[in-house]
């Protein structure tokens, strides 16, 4: 089973109960003390961690986009947090006993998160598949990195890996991801988290969910998936990038338990009789009987057995081994058999 230990020691395993990541993105509209509610949001809602974006206008578009789109730039700063920030959300969590993260886009965000904000792992974002400078980078500092895979081939995510790798990065989750916000269920194919462990068996898979609702969370958990990503909101109604697909805290809640139940059900491969489940089957398996009333001495045929509840005397199935033996007493008909009742030989 692929696991992955992150920098504070959390084990995140396939088939195991799901690593869940509260989704922050934008969600906080710039306001630090709203990002601090959904720190304690994702606290009640019972997630493990709380990921936050690191992008500034500098590090996220061109001059070439903003100069042709001149709103998007007040848009994008508007909504981006500080380091500073950052660090204090990092800190706030550190209190709460919940893990921080968040996706940097340039290679001092990198550092930041890494040196400053002490995070269990570094976020790449599906659109740094393509990204071999920026991959190496965050290779070379030898973290634990979850590697969202939206957008790709199967070429550009072993393309990714590989260079992840070679830059020295041991420890790598993948994560299944359809970078359409929200994602329709006809096109999550989550069958990929099966062909991603089949095409790399020694990291383990999780998912970026971007669909709206539980379905395609829960069917995850039955696929074994070991992260699960959900965006979170306080209110949808507000603006943001990818507020409207956000999960509220109730409706998240609701997920994440039934994700965790489900991977209680899901139990284990090797097939287990519980000792509440053998005690159940005395009561509800048979044992042989007597057919008919038997004289002490009487050789027993196989006409002579029969088997009813309950199951605490002779199993059906060792009729063979009494087949021919004699009765040690005299035996009334409709009687459970025990073993005392049989004579060697007269």
């Amino acid at each position: 089973m692929a696991k992955c230990i992150l920098r504070d020691g959390f084990e995140v395993a396939d088939f195991s109960s799901p690593y869940f990541v509260a989704e922050v993105n934008s969600s906080h509209g710039g306001n630090i003390e709203r990002a601090k509610q959904m720190i304690d949001a994702s606290i009640e809602i019972g997630c493990n961690c709380v990921k936050f974006q690191s992008w500034s206008a500098e590090s996220l578009y061109s001059k070439t986009y903003y100069d042709s789109v001149p709103y998007s730039k007040r848009f994008v700063t508007k909504f981006a947090l500080k380091p500073e920030q950052l660090k204090d959300l990092a800190d706030y969590c550190a209190t709460k006993n919940i893990a921080f993260s968040s996706t940097p886009y340039c290679e001092a965000e990198v550092d930041f998160l890494a040196e400053e904000c002490n995070v269990p792992f570094i976020k790449i974002a599906s659109m740094e598949i393509n990204n071999p400078k920026f991959l190496k980078y965050i290779g070379a500092k030898k973290l634990p990195i979850v590697l969202s895979t939206g957008m790709s081939s199967a070429e550009e995510i072993e393309f990714a890996v590989r260079t992840l790798e070679t830059a020295g990065a041991e420890q790598i989750i993948l994560l299944h991801c359809v970078s359409i916000y929200p994602t329709d269920l006809k096109t999550v194919n989550l069958n990929n988290i099966i062909g991603l462990r089949e095409k790399f068996p020694q990291y383990p898979i999780g998912f970026s969910d971007h669909t709206e609702g539980d379905a395609a969370a829960i069917a995850a958990t039955t696929l074994g998936a070991c992260l699960i990503e959900k965006h979170l909101t306080l209110d949808k109604t507000r603006a943001g990038m990818d507020n409207a697909m956000a999960t509220e805290p109730p409706e998240f809640k609701n997920l994440v338990n039934k994700c965790r139940e489900v991977s209680i059900a899901l139990g284990s491969k090797e097939r287990i009789v519980s000792k509440a489940e053998l005690e159940q089957s005395k009561k509800m398996r048979r044992s042989l009987i007597a057919v008919r009333d038997l004289a002490k001495g009487e050789i027993f045929s196989e006409e002579d057995f029969y088997a009813k509840r309950p199951g605490d005397g002779i199993s059906p199935n060792q009729i063979d081994k009494y087949i021919g033996k004699h009765a040690a007493r005299d035996i009334p008909a409709d009687t459970i058999l025990q073993p005392k009742d049989f004579a060697e030989e007269i």
